[in-house]
């Protein structure tokens, strides 16, 4: 698609603008914080710009340009430790932002726990993880890309009769970090995301359905084209028309690739070490027990070139890596930065995430299920009674216990094959259960975020409807 238009490429002197002036700035900021007294330091520099677009019946509804720099320090005091933020970045404002921020640290409770990973772990290299894309669209060609979409949904079905609106979304960034042991890290990224949202109609009842459809990628030139987008949100729309309640029962359920990403998230939530160590995951203990069959397992991986979770390094300076969370149904590892795993007596997998100004947490990078070797039609011909989950409503799930309730729509099987859609029904289980009884996965592992999954069939759940 990126053939179509007249793109503008940054020049090398662009793509560089302020790279080294944020390095520069954030060594004095550690210089100057050292100088107050602190004994550990680090600065987390974030620069970056995104326009968003939504065009709705063809007109343009809304367009928002934002810049972002803002500038994040953390200081410590022995053990103890406090953050702040700031987008004023004139020397005035600095100097007092830094000694304002190591007075916060002096005035908070010591934490044992508190203070920078080791030297001697930081990371040594920043490979090239191909995150950056400098093209920049003009505006007029991301609104008729919008517009586009709209358009193919509407010509793809005569049914889809109204729309909730087109968006195209453009970012760019740079993040720089720095500490006290030396360590001094930057690295770009880039994003494009088309997404479309059609109101299809049925003809005589005038019942309508919504659905949507997206692509996000790092390189534009990767992204789907606005009609292959606008085309597959009206498919779904239009399939939805005629939905009916089922009877309660349970059945076999299988999660489309959306819906599964969903459920991996719960399993990437419970593995995270800050649930773990406050007691609210089911995964508690589970440590190299078995948690799903053989053929599951399950990764996390922060150096998949082009992915959407991808750095080279966290939010502490510690290298990402691939972590293997779950090898051939057990449990192997969890998602840790440095304070968590002192907590649980574990050493970081790299998996920090903070925002400017906030401590790090734990996040994912490219969290996944490992495909396996059916298409959906074939998991879907497996069934010869059950529920196809496209659509999860509600947020029922006690991550302490793992006992999982959500609002679905979708359709239900009959002799392996889709007979009708379906909505208003809920289905229940618990998480721990749901992952022991998964009994296929699909072939159709496609990133449109941090967190992938194929298809995935599991065994029996209760469906209640009508």
């Amino acid at each position: 698609m990126s053939a179509e238009f007249s793109l503008v490429k940054k020049s090398e002197g662009e793509q560089g603008n302020n790279g080294r002036g944020f390095a520069d700035l954030a060594m004095d900021l550690l210089d100057r914080a050292r100088r107050c007294g602190a004994t550990e330091a680090d600065v987390l520099v974030a620069d970056g710009e995104t326009l968003s677009i939504q065009v709705r019946l063809g007109a343009v509804d809304r367009l928002t340009k934002a810049r972002e720099k803002r500038l994040g320090l953390r200081v410590f005091f022995g053990k103890r430790s406090a953050s702040s933020s700031t987008s004023d970045f004139s020397r005035e404002s600095l100097d007092r932002f830094v000694r304002d921020t190591c007075e916060l640290a002096q005035a908070v409770v010591e934490d044992a726990l508190s203070g920078l990973p080791a030297a001697d772990l930081m990371a040594k290299d920043v490979p090239d993880l191909d995150l950056y894309d400098p093209t920049q669209l003009p505006i007029d060609v991301q609104i008729e890309l919008a517009r586009r979409a709209e358009a193919a949904a509407f010509a793809a079905d005569t049914r889809v009769t109204n729309s909730e609106g087109a968006e195209f979304e453009s970012s760019s960034g740079r993040i720089v970090l720095a500490n006290s042991h030396g360590f001094m890290g930057e690295y770009r990224s880039s994003s494009f995301s088309l997404s479309v949202s059609p109101i299809a109609t049925e003809p005589g009842s005038g019942a309508m359905q919504r659905d949507a459809w997206y692509g996000v990628q790092r390189k534009f030139a990767k992204l789907d084209s606005p009609e292959t987008i606008g085309q597959e949100a009206a498919r779904r729309a239009v399939r939805r028309l005629g939905a009916k309640k089922v009877a309660t029962r349970r059945a076999p359920v299988i999660f489309d690739q959306e819906t599964a990403s969903s459920l991996l998230g719960n399993l990437c939530s419970a593995a995270s070490g800050y649930a773990l160590y406050k007691g609210a995951s089911f995964l508690i203990d589970r440590l190299g027990k078995k948690l799903a069959p053989d053929f599951v397992t399950i990764y996390d991986d922060g150096r998949m070139p082009g992915g959407l979770g991808s750095r080279p390094f966290d939010g502490e300076g510690l290298p990402t890596r691939k972590t293997t969370v779950v090898e051939r149904g057990v449990l192997t590892g969890y998602l840790l930065d440095t304070y968590s795993g002192k907590k649980l007596g574990l050493a970081s997998t790299g998996n920090a995430s903070r925002s400017v100004g906030e401590s790090p947490s734990v996040g994912p990078t490219n969290f996944y299920l490992a495909p396996g070797t059916k298409s959906p039609e074939e998991i879907i011909a497996s069934v010869r009674e059950g529920l196809y989950v496209t659509e999860l409503i509600g947020f029922g799930i006690n991550m302490v216990t793992g006992d999982y309730s959500r609002g679905v729509c979708g359709f239900w099987i009959e002799n392996g094959e889709l007979a009708y859609p379906v909505e208003e029904i809920t289905i229940a289980g618990n998480l721990k259960q749901m992952f022991a009884d998964i009994e296929m996965i699909g072939s159709d592992l496609v990133f449109r975020g941090r967190v992938a999954s194929p298809t995935i069939k599991i065994a029996e759940m209760t469906i209640a409807g009508a």
